[in-house]
């Protein structure tokens, strides 16, 4: 599944073929959208914001998209004349004269006003999103800290939306090798200084992905320049202490690690 610094590069390009065009053409694929069909049109999208893995499109009538693209859910740009990929499932087509974004295979759909908005379950549960600069080192500190998570295990936290929104598989396991954490430690365990470690790598590992990976290399995990330390690289040396890497299951989710830097 895409993280969140998949998700806001997607949204970016969205924004670069979109932002500001008078849509021309509006298609859903399911019935209850299709009132919002010859709504939308004259409108135009005012900005893409992304909440973790959700991604909220808005319009200058003050109604918003809600999509999350689960497992399978992909946005593509092509021009306004090119026809849908006939091997994928069409769920959304928005079009301005010359350019179109479509959304493919997703099911997680919804037309939301600003009241629909501020009760949106998952937007609700979801926690502050790493890539929002806002976002502060203070921050996660006390989040880390607080009642609600100081006791849930590393492994399992770091994939918690409520906790962060935007972080996955792959950048929970290289925030813990940066912050040279065991998955099973919880962070009532750590000190101060471990603490502060692991809230400025949640921060950093997010934007670094986001700032670094580029166009897609289809030839390379997640089409990555970002660099990866422990992900899929079970079997070789670490490189801060060439003790070999190592590949367990934490939380239903495959996690490497280095056993001899992270020890719990």
């Amino acid at each position: 599944m895409p993280e969140g610094p998949e998700i806001r590069r997607a949204a970016d390009s969205l924004e670069q073929a979109m932002l500001g065009k008078t849509l021309t053409d509006v298609w859903f694929a399911f019935p209850r959208l299709h009132p919002y069909q010859l709504l939308l049109i004259g409108q135009h999208i005012s900005r893409i914001e992304t909440r973790g893995k959700a991604l909220l499109t808005h319009f200058s009538g003050g109604l918003t998209l809600y999509s999350h693209n689960q497992l399978y859910g992909v946005w593509r740009v092509t021009s306004a004349d090119e026809k849908p990929d006939a091997r994928r499932s069409l769920r959304v087509r928005l079009a301005a004269a010359d350019r179109a974004i479509s959304l493919y295979s997703a099911s997680d759909i919804e037309m939301l006003d600003a009241p629909g908005l501020a009760q949106h379950p998952f937007l609700k549960r979801v926690g502050p999103d790493v890539l929002d600069l806002s976002l502060t080192v203070e921050q996660v500190t006390a989040r880390l800290l607080s009642p609600r998570f100081c006791r849930r295990s590393l492994g399992g936290l770091l994939l918690d939306q409520a906790f962060l929104a935007g972080l996955g598989n792959y950048l929970r396991v290289e925030i813990l090798w940066h912050a040279r954490l065991a998955p099973e430690l919880r962070p009532v365990d750590l000190t101060g200084r471990q603490i502060d470690e692991l809230a400025r790598a949640c921060l950093d590992i997010p934007r670094l992905s986001y700032q670094t990976r580029g166009q897609p290399n289809e030839s390379r995990h997640h089409g990555a320049l970002f660099q990866f330390h422990v992900f899929h690289r079970e079997g070789k040396p670490c490189e801060r202490c060439a003790a070999l890497i190592e590949k367990k299951l934490v939380s239903s989710r495959p996690f490497y690690w280095c056993p001899v830097c992270q020890r719990g």
